[in-house]
């Protein structure tokens, strides 16, 4: 396993440097004027010379892309353009509050979503089974930003029980880890029903119900454990999504994540805060797929990386 998982790892070293050339080229050939969004409208022409010679934008690419990858080398993502804070510093304080909505909405998705799957296998064309397929093409179906907008309409315009949005404790962050973990808990409920159904039908669950076990055991134990593969896949793949891809969410409900900080960084033309943010969510979603490899050993045996 451990030779497994230094393999991945020098894997994602080309992977990154591939997504960071990518990222700096596209970039530079779109539209707009980065010191002209940082100085306005009305700055002088040597105001916008200067500010572009201390930048280093009037350097050719590939003397700046050298520049970029060798502070890459050293830890150093930069500064902001706008605020001329360390972009790593913005990352550190913004990417442990898209890492609690995240969790809260994975939380959700996988007791809601795995539950709703396991009752309705259980039980197949039962009510059960008709409301979790009617909650999963539902979920499935309606776009994020939708979702989230209804859910404001009705628990903070209409019913006034949560805040429509901010920062604070669980009030503030049900209605965006709900938002975010819907389409999941829909997903989850159909992967989970599909995979417990096959389950169900296998001859080591049959000699378990023989043997006189309870149902409860039949199904936690036998059933699922080895229906959790296709799971953890869904689980694992959400979930960096969730990490690298909550900037809707986080922009509705005005969460400072880190994908609100991307979005403003866009709005801006503040490059190299765009850059160093898909670089860091790059490495974080290459993480999230290997613990999702090591995840497959521990659930089922039978997976072996040697």
């Amino acid at each position: 396993m451990s030779a497994f998982v230094l393999r991945r790892l020098l894997l994602a070293v080309p992977t990154l440097f591939g997504v960071l050339i990518v990222a700096f080229l596209l970039l530079y050939v779109a539209p707009g004027d980065p010191v002209q969004a940082m100085v306005g409208e009305r700055a002088d022409s040597a105001t916008i010379a200067r500010l572009r010679q201390e930048l280093r934008l009037n350097d050719p690419l590939p003397v700046q892309f050298g520049h970029y990858v060798a502070a890459i080398a050293k830890g150093d993502l930069g500064r902001s353009y706008i605020t001329n804070r360390p972009i790593r510093k913005d990352i550190v304080e913004r990417f442990p509050k898209t890492l609690q909505l995240a969790g809260a909405a994975m939380l959700l998705a996988t007791v809601l979503g795995v539950t709703l799957g396991v009752l309705s296998a259980r039980v197949p064309g039962g009510i059960i089974d008709r409301f979790g397929l009617g909650v999963a093409y539902l979920g499935i179906s309606f776009p994020v930003y939708w979702v989230g907008l209804l859910l404001i309409l009705l628990f903070a315009v209409t019913l006034h029980w949560l805040p429509p949005s901010g920062f604070g404790g669980l009030r503030y962050l049900a209605l965006p880890a709900l938002a975010l973990g819907m389409r999941s808990i829909a997903f989850l409920a159909r992967m989970t029903r599909s995979a417990m159904l096959d389950s169900l039908s296998a001859d080591y669950v049959r000699t378990a119900r023989a043997k006189g076990l309870r149902e409860s055991i039949v199904v936690g134990r036998h059933a699922l454990r080895n229906a959790l593969i296709p799971i953890i896949t869904v689980l694992g793949l959400d979930f960096g999504s969730y990490l690298t891809g909550s900037i809707l969410t986080e922009t509705i409900f005005s969460w400072p994540g880190i994908g609100r900080y991307v979005v403003n960084a866009i709005a801006r033309r503040d490059l190299p805060a765009i850059q160093g943010s898909v670089l860091f969510l790059s490495a974080v979603f290459v993480l999230v797929n290997l613990l999702t490899d090591v995840a497959y050993a521990k659930a089922d045996p039978r997976v072996s990386y040697g």
